[in-house]
């Protein structure tokens, strides 16, 4: 985002965004090293792998950057029924503001050896959610998990935000933007 030009598209980025009409898709923030355990529980987080303190942090400051943007968002917002992504929705926009919704496992659930069948009907369903506009003058955040290289959305790095522009139920979507912290970071400042 760096010279004139970048200046000025991410003021045009901004002012989009704060219009709304997005789904902002994010990995959560950065968890403990290790692997969720074979008897998962999502009410244990003991059984699964959970935010680091950067984790946390990244999560606060997602947030923080939000509010100062003044990108406007449809609450509640939709997460993975997983513990880091539920404490990341927590620790960026407060805890009355979270909507576990199961189908974000399905998207957890790609990284293993899943039949193609399984594959295509969660992919489908993930187009669905993504052609459908949130409501007017608001963005729709979901955070969630990274995709396998080269299917859904590819692969997201901790709290990276793939900005979505549906187009409509059955019209598909536009990947608009993917950011990372520092990008949203370079985006306030440039395009305040």
């Amino acid at each position: 985002m760096e010279g004139e030009d970048g200046l000025e598209n991410s003021k045009s980025l901004l002012d989009s965004l704060r219009d709304g009409g997005f789904i902002f898709y994010v990995r959560h923030g950065e968890a403990t090293v290790g692997e969720d355990q074979p008897n998962l529980n999502f009410q244990n987080c003991f059984t699964q792998r959970n935010l680091s303190e950067m984790g946390r942090s990244q999560a606060i400051y997602y947030g923080e950057i939000l509010r100062y943007m003044r990108i406007p968002i449809s609450y509640p917002i939709i997460t993975s029924p997983f513990c880091r992504t539920i404490e990341t929705v927590q620790l960026a926009f407060g805890s009355g503001n979270v909507k576990a919704d199961p189908f974000w496992v399905e998207i957890y659930k790609l990284s293993g050896n899943l039949v193609s069948e399984e594959r295509k009907r969660t992919l489908d369903n993930l187009q669905s959610l993504l052609e459908i506009q949130p409501e007017e003058g608001r963005n729709k955040v979901i955070i969630a998990h990274s995709f396998p290289k080269g299917i859904g959305l590819g692969q997201i790095s901790d709290m990276e935000t793939i900005v979505v522009k549906p187009l409509g139920q059955g019209k598909g979507f536009k990947e608009i933007a993917r950011l990372s912290l520092a990008d949203l970071y370079d985006l306030w400042r440039f395009g305040v």
